[in-house]
């Protein structure tokens, strides 16, 4: 077990955030013998699912693993969501794929937008099956990473994102 190196960017027992999978802890850099080769990996514990996940070291930007926001940019996105949400298809499909990029970015921005535009879409008409899955998941990947950046307990940071998105 190694603390943090010139070649990792993430040390043990400091949070990140994994796109689409969500909050996560670093618990250890592992060096894995592949194919003669020596490969780094962040073993990423993921309290919400109960699971620790294996990114190589070089590959966690690319795949999108990151720091958590700070307090001001997580107030922002929990701001932004009281303005109008952005024209979305009328078409499920399409509104699902794009939200699904949306989430998969893995920019506390781009999620809040999708909470944001779902839980409008969902005033108006019932959202299909897989719609609603997805607004659960940014909702909760929002909270979590909202809740931990700004220091509150994560009932409180739900009841201030519905306030916002109350205020139209």
């Amino acid at each position: 077990m190694e603390g943090k190196s010139s070649c990792s960017k993430f040390s043990i027992g400091q949070p990140v955030v994994y796109p689409q999978q969500g909050l996560g802890v670093i618990r250890e850099v592992r060096t894995v013998k592949r194919q003669g080769e020596d490969i780094r990996y962040y073993a990423i514990y993921l309290e919400s699912s109960d699971m620790t996940l294996m990114i190589p070291v070089d590959r966690a930007q690319e795949m999108g693993v990151r720091s958590i926001v700070s307090k001001k940019e997580a107030e922002e996105a929990i701001a932004s969501m009281a303005g109008r949400a952005e024209h979305a298809p009328s078409d499920w499909k399409l509104r699902y794929q794009r939200n699904l990029s949306l989430v998969r970015s893995g920019t506390i921005g781009a999620i809040a937008k999708v909470v944001q535009s779902l839980y409008h879409r969902s005033k108006v008409k019932e959202l299909p099956v897989l719609e609603r899955k997805l607004y659960d998941n940014a909702l909760s990947l929002l909270v979590d990473e909202a809740s931990l950046a700004m220091g509150k307990d994560k009932d409180e940071v739900s009841t201030l994102i519905l306030t916002k998105l109350e205020k139209r």
